[in-house]
């Protein structure tokens, strides 16, 4: 009947909703109860280490440092895409082998790229 439609479907999504924001909410009011508040200066101060700030919070780093980082990530994460093919390395038959040793060639010379642009040596 029109109008009579009640979404039984989404009560356990609500339910768990409920329940992880009510756990949310209780984890942050417990511990504002029971933290310490022993506040001082050095506590108060930019660094809690206790040192003063030496120059300036705004330094610029190298372009290097942002190439080897960018680097990582992606041969890092080109690297988690072998683990499932090897798991499932029996069952995928010579279509998924030629294509990961394509993937693998393009990989090296991205590699030996980088290494000719010097991007890995460290200033």
């Amino acid at each position: 009947m029109p109008g009579t439609y009640t979404p039984v479907g989404y009560l356990p999504v609500l339910i768990f909703l409920i329940i992880a924001l009510g756990f949310g909410l209780g984890s942050l009011l417990f511990g504002y109860i029971l933290r310490p508040r022993r506040p001082y200066d050095e506590k108060l101060s930019t660094y809690e280490s206790g040192m003063v700030p030496e120059g300036e919070p705004r330094q610029k780093f190298s372009v290097q440092y942002y190439i080897i980082a960018i680097l990582f990530v992606v041969f890092d994460v080109e690297a988690v895409f072998l683990y499932p093919w090897a798991v499932s390395f029996d069952k995928i038959g010579l279509y998924a082998f030629i294509e990961m040793i394509l993937f693998i060639v393009v990989l090296v010379i991205g590699y030996i790229y980088a290494w000719r642009k010097d991007a890995f040596l460290w200033d």
